[in-house]
């Protein structure tokens, strides 16, 4: 069975369509799937063994200049791609007007997507052979589970999803560090850095190195203004999604913002903190084994001063002892 499935972003989203991956491929006997993805998260879906082919798309991109994009040719290419197979079925995980009508509507086959009391944009549903109906009020993780399973006629299975991307990775003997992910792309979702610095202090006086993966000018500049004057702190290289995904695989652990890196974290099976402030976890908080959000608005508040203000009740003696107790369960 032969199956498009279209999730194009963003990098937290496309690694909760995973365990979607892992249950089809555990119900359905040599089920193959080819992966619509945005082409900076086109690494992802390669590390999942039941995807054959990977289709870059850039939405993004294309969407600044379109007339750049008819005339060189790119669209017209990106089609060419996505048509040159009939698919059993195409899924789209995505439920937006710009997956269903820029890509689903082009694809060869029957397609299956969220009906319009399930998808955040109601008319996508216009553009699937078969809408359906998935329960709202759980995790993103399950409600694309129950999305596969309903397509493809499986039950969800009872146990918690599965991502089945570690083994993808080489192990290392050098496991003693942790990753901190700092990084975020609103300025109010940034764990203020006077509290980063208290929290690496009391990380390597505990014994631990600390690494701090960066993916601009502007994060790599704070990594280094967080590691100045720690030997124990090493601001990490420019590096790809895969090299970073690699540093994550062999950590013992991480603290992360609210960013896509947590949920990479936590893909790979790592006790991972994820510190939420103006955002709410709600049904997008970290998914798997070991995984705890802590949200700042749930703690007492403090004569702090620091900025971001959401953060000033979620103190870095709290977010570390909350580490401890998870990475000692």
């Amino acid at each position: 069975m032969r199956v498009l499935l279209v999730k194009t972003s963003s990098m937290g989203d496309v690694i909760h369509t995973l365990p979607a991956l892992t249950d089809a491929m555990n119900a359905v006997e040599g089920i193959r799937f080819d992966w619509v993805v945005e082409e900076g998260f086109k690494e992802i879906p390669q590390w999942h063994s039941a995807v054959d082919r990977v289709i870059p798309v850039a939405i993004r991109r294309w969407r600044k200049s379109p007339l750049s994009t008819w005339r060189s040719g790119e669209w017209q290419a990106f089609k060419e791609h996505l048509q040159m197979r009939e698919y059993d079925a195409v899924i789209d995980a995505q439920g937006l007007l710009k997956s269903a009508c820029l890509i689903v509507r082009y694809a060869r086959g029957p397609s299956f997507g969220l009906d319009k009391n399930s998808a955040r944009e109601p008319w996508a549903s216009k553009c699937y052979t078969h809408p359906i109906a998935v329960a709202k009020e759980q995790h993103a993780v399950e409600r694309i589970r129950e999305l596969f399973a309903k397509a493809l006629n499986y039950q969800v299975p009872a146990q918690q999803g599965d991502f089945s991307i570690s083994e993808h990775f080489e192990q290392s003997e050098d496991r003693n560090y942790l990753v901190f992910n700092h990084s975020t792309t609103r300025v109010d979702k940034h764990y203020p850095e006077v509290y980063w610095l208290q929290l690496i202090q009391l990380a390597t006086e505990n014994g631990w190195r600390i690494k701090l993966p960066w993916g601009n000018a502007l994060e790599r500049d704070r990594a280094q203004r967080l590691a100045q004057g720690n030997a124990k702190v090493e601001v990490l290289p420019k590096l790809s999604l895969c090299q970073v995904a690699q540093v994550l695989a062999n950590a013992a652990g991480c603290i992360s913002v609210d960013t896509g890196l947590s949920h990479l974290s936590a893909a790979l099976n790592k006790p991972n903190i994820t510190l939420f402030g103006p955002t709410d976890p709600g049904l997008v908080g970290g998914y798997g084994h070991n995984q705890q959000s802590l949200l700042a608005a749930s703690f007492l508040k403090n004569n702090s001063q620091v900025e971001p203000a959401v953060f000033r009740p979620l103190l870095p003696q709290t977010v570390w002892q909350e580490f401890c107790q998870l990475f000692n369960q």
